[in-house]
């Protein structure tokens, strides 16, 4: 079942890019490990690109992100795993989250895989936009008739 954060599906190549972006990136660039860490970086705005691992038990340590990042205009994207994201910041545990600063030599993957999500974000927006468009619409019509009728 996927946890309530998850707001898009991250197809297994984005993922493993994102992984390979933070494994470049955590030698020559800066890299955040930790909720309470990535946190600070978004707040100041100094994230490149956020990372969430989905298996996140109990939901509530990360559930914040998106909606973070989404305020402040940064990319983000989720790993299938705590321990696979670990991995990637060579820390020998689990891992919730991440977020590259400085990108040292991975621009060029950062950017592939911000490409990747924003289209999906982008689509994922404009679904849930248009109801509420229709709604506005349609609320705007009767103001307008009555303001005839006076």
């Amino acid at each position: 079942m996927a946890k309530s954060y998850v707001k898009f599906e991250v197809s297994k190549e984005v993922s493993s890019k994102a992984l390979e972006a933070i494994r470049v990136a955590r030698q020559g660039g800066s890299v955040k490990k930790g909720v309470n860490e990535v946190t600070k970086s978004i707040e100041r705005n100094m994230s490149s690109l956020v990372i969430i691992a989905e298996d996140v038990e109990p939901e509530e340590v990360v559930m914040h992100l998106p909606t973070l990042c989404e305020q402040r205009k940064i990319p983000y994207v989720y790993v299938p795993t705590k321990l696979a994201l670990g991995q990637a910041l060579g820390i020998n545990v689990p891992c919730t989250a991440a977020a590259i600063e400085k990108t040292a030599g991975a621009e060029g993957m950062v950017k592939e895989v911000v490409s990747k999500i924003s289209g999906r974000e982008a689509s994922v927006e404009q679904k849930a936009a248009e109801p509420k468009e229709e709604k506005k619409a349609a609320e705007k019509k009767p103001k307008k008739e009555a303001e005839k009728e006076e």
